[in-house]
């Protein structure tokens, strides 16, 4: 790679070759706080190389994009269980698909994610897909507790169904968890006991929360070469199940800190924080989601919530823009009056 032929501070050029990135596809491994720390430059100077080379990657579309966007089943969704935040996805997560739910620790994503686990058993008329969820958890215990709270507040989540659907519904005895606590338990999982939950019918979403722990917790910096070719074999592995068994996958992400007044059309115009695992990670994914937590309370009969915020910030049938949210004790649901 000549980096002379960007249009670069020459001593942004100069450091991208001492910390030897040969190519824009190594640069878009890291994350911004990550190439501030591999090449020593400061938050302006790295924000104008992200800049560059994201300019010069979406002049070529993401193959696993295209292939999801040609096979997806005639507009077929899955519900968030909640009105509201669906119109802002025009029906919920596209089937299939993989898609990305990030943001800070205590924003949300976990609740969210358990919701739609309960949504995708619903019948297709309500939003589901007749089937149950597996839940890979890489870093945390899987929220049990709360999982049954969820379930036992159906009724008043789903106001749109008759409780006699709900009643027949056995939620927690069609939702499979998974631990892994490292990459290669992961890929077990993802080669072996997924496909067989769902070659059989058991399963029609797959949760993996998060998917940014293990990648962070097992390579160094310099270890971006090996990081990005596991990175790409999960990735691989996630499009090829959603793809055969016609399943939306959804994979929790981290946030890394990044520069006030980005113009980077990846990241959410109204916060500081971006996804973790570089522009690499956000090639992979057909939806970019994030979930904000505002110190702001709103209230709801005799129930309050800290503000959320759930961020569109990509995907090719999407306009950018959000929806406020609160977590209430049946779940999370959107807020129109703030």
């Amino acid at each position: 790679m000549n980096w002379d032929q960007f249009e670069l501070n020459p001593r942004i050029t100069v450091a991208v070759k001492r910390a030897k990135l040969k190519s824009v596809r190594e640069v878009l491994c890291f994350s911004g706080s990550d190439l501030q720390r591999l090449t020593g430059l400061s938050h302006s100077d790295v924000q104008q190389l992200l800049t560059a080379v994201a300019t010069t990657s979406r002049r070529h579309p993401p193959t696993p994009v295209i292939l999801l966007l040609q096979s997806q089943e005639s507009n077929l969704k899955l519900s968030l269980g909640c009105p509201i935040l669906d119109q802002l996805l025009r029906g919920g997560l596209p089937v299939p698909g993989v898609s990305e739910l990030s943001g800070e620790s205590g924003a949300g994503k976990t609740q969210l994610a358990l919701q739609l686990c309960l949504s995708v058993q619903y019948p297709k008329q309500y939003g589901g897909l007749n089937s149950g969820a597996v839940y890979i958890c890489t870093e945390d215990l899987f929220p049990i507790r709360r999982l049954q709270q969820l379930i036992q507040e159906q009724t008043n989540l789903r106001s749109d169904v008759p409780p006699d659907v709900i009643r027949n519904l056995q939620f927690s005895d069609c939702i499979y968890i998974e631990h892994a606590a490292d990459l290669d338990t992961l890929q077990v999982c993802l080669s072996h006991r997924v496909p067989l939950l769902l070659a059989r019918g058991l399963v029609r979403l797959l949760v993996v929360d998060s998917v940014a722990a293990l990648f962070r917790s097992e390579f160094q910096a310099s270890d971006w070469l090996e990081r990005k070719k596991q990175m790409l074999t999960f990735a691989s592995a996630l499009h090829h199940l959603s793809r055969e068994y016609t399943t939306p996958v959804l994979c929790i992400n981290q946030v890394s800190d990044v520069f006030n007044g980005s113009d980077d059309t990846l990241g959410p115009r109204t916060s500081t924080l971006s996804p973790a695992l570089g522009l690499a990670w956000a090639n992979q994914v057909m939806v970019r989601l994030m979930m904000l937590r505002f110190p702001k309370k709103v209230a709801r009969g005799n129930q309050s919530s800290a503000l959320r915020r759930l961020e569109v910030m990509f995907a090719p049938h999407l306009a950018q823009q959000g929806q406020d949210a609160g977590v209430w004790r049946e779940g999370v649901q959107g807020v129109l009056h703030a």
